[in-house]
């Protein structure tokens, strides 16, 4: 029994698998420390608000000055004409809509039916509580203030969007199918390198190929991952009740696109690795943050914006930007024009990295095989000269 312990420990400590003595602190630095850190806020801090004010009077004007003045809404935008307020959620640009109509201050002091619609994204039940809490204490504190006066006061008529049921198929369940898979895939894929180091396939590759023939590699992966994604949704559709608005088309072309950077960052992280069972651990520097901070677990409205920013070196960050966009809110890619070109250029930056990575590689190669002809020439002439 002793034996088999100390055989585990020196195997644990060899470096040929895992080094779990060193990933479970970090693990837990990363929870404790930076974790504790991004996830401070417990509340929708300034969550953005878009007012549509087709009023544009005094009264409508003060609602504004009070809604803003709350600590939980900022107003971003104030429009005076009759536009669709989905609009207005495509790239998370608003956590709720307020609209103002026209007479609402005639209506209100003079004692006829006077109302407030408010539009709220549903896709995370959290985001708005705390915003729906404080837009019916407004309406609240502006009826206590005509009591005893013959104005009939204001009502406050609400609409959930896109999730309109709060069905966890559309929020939690959806957000483990994107996590998990994009999860196993890096499992597949992250090895790569090393199993092709090992196996000196990729000194034939350094030697004569280009960074495509790695990445060509990835195409059956890429293939399975989004066949998977669709699978999933298409069960989350018909078995429960996932909203799905947008289109197909859509939602593929850009799943295309993701399923590159996240290949290409599995095989730059996995570069270095001794063997692939050391590889497989680095996976938790690149794809559980996007989870974490992209929106499925944590609304986005209570990250710092800081975090908000930061958030996007992460490849599932921009995932979920997608999935809420395309899936649930029914945004075409060009509705999404200015994040999907925000992602192109984080695919390009990724590419640059990757293609670099290659050919340093490919130089290193080269040179240690020349050095090692040189070394064996060396060996050959001074054993001939003994010869």
């Amino acid at each position: 029994m002793i034996n088999s312990l100390k055989s585990e420990i020196k195997f644990l400590f060899s470096g040929q698998g895992m080094p779990y003595e060193k990933v479970c602190i970090m693990v837990t630095m990363v929870i404790t420390v930076i974790l504790s850190v991004m996830l401070a806020g417990n509340f929708a801090k300034d969550a953005k608000v878009v007012v549509i004010d087709l009023d544009n009077s005094s009264y409508s004007r003060s609602i504004i000055n009070k809604i803003n003045g709350t600590e939980y809404m900022k107003v971003t935008a104030v429009i005076n004409s009759a536009v669709n307020p989905e609009e207005f959620f495509y790239r998370d640009r608003a956590v709720a809509v307020v609209y103002l109509p026209r007479d609402l201050e005639k209506n209100y002091y003079s004692g006829a039916a006077a109302s407030i619609g408010a539009f709220y994204d549903n896709t995370n039940k959290a985001q708005t509580a705390d915003i729906k809490e404080v837009l019916n204490e407004i309406v609240a504190v502006e009826n206590a203030a005509l009591q005893g006066s013959e104005s009939g006061g204001i009502s406050l008529n609400t609409r959930n969007l896109f999730n309109p049921n709060g069905s966890t198929s559309n929020s939690q369940t959806q957000g483990f199918l994107f996590f998990f898979g994009s999860m196993f895939f890096v499992f597949a894929t992250i090895g790569m390198i090393p199993r092709l180091r090992l196996t000196h396939e990729l000194d034939r590759i350094l030697t004569e190929g280009t960074p495509w023939d790695l990445l060509l590699r990835l195409l059956p992966y890429c293939a399975c991952l989004i066949v998977s994604f669709v699978f999933g949704m298409a069960v989350l559709r018909l078995w429960g009740d996932m909203v799905f608005s947008g289109s197909l088309v859509s939602f593929l072309f850009t799943q295309i696109f993701f399923v590159a950077a996240l290949g290409m960052l599995s095989l730059l992280f996995g570069w270095t690795a001794a063997n692939p069972g050391i590889a497989s651990s680095r996976m938790i520097l690149f794809v559980p943050g996007g989870f974490i901070l992209g929106g499925p677990t944590s609304p986005i409205p209570v990250l710092a914006e800081w975090v908000q920013y930061l958030s996007h070196i992460f490849p599932l960050t921009w995932e979920f930007h997608f999935v809420r966009d395309i899936v649930a809110r029914g945004a075409t890619v060009a509705d999404i024009g200015r994040e999907f070109g925000a992602f192109l250029v984080y695919l390009a930056v990724v590419s640059i990295i990757f293609c670099v990575k290659f050919y340093r590689a490919k130089q290193e190669f080269i040179k240690r095989t020349k050095n090692e002809e040189i070394m064996q020439q060396k060996l050959s002439n001074i054993s001939a000269a003994h010869g």
